[in-house]
């Protein structure tokens, strides 16, 4: 498996190419969903092999997911959630207070 790599140097690859700013936004959902599910997960003391099944899910999936590989629809969210004890909480906010 490939080495975990830090959200800057992430961010720094994206940038500097065309177009980078809604590929970074992209990105950086997809980076901190996955974070958050990986620390919930840590934290159940599951495994992401654990995890896949109670969502039915394979491994592998699960890693890309908590690698920030994939950006997950409302429904597969929705799994995670659950699967993770927890309850999905979807909400805007003004830009102003986003970051």
């Amino acid at each position: 498996m490939g080495e975990r790599r830090a959200w800057a140097d992430k961010k720094a690859e994206i940038m500097s190419r065309p177009g980078g700013g809604a590929a970074y936004e992209a990105a950086r959902i997809r980076f901190e969903l996955g974070e958050a599910v990986r620390l919930r997960r840590e934290q159940l003391g599951l495994t992401q092999a654990e995890l896949a099944e109670r969502t039915g899910l394979k491994q592998p999936a699960v890693a890309r997911f908590e690698a920030g590989g994939t950006m997950p629809t409302i429904p597969m969210l929705e799994r995670l959630a659950e699967a993770l004890e927890m309850r999905l909480s979807v909400q805007f906010q003004p830009l102003r207070e986003a970051s």
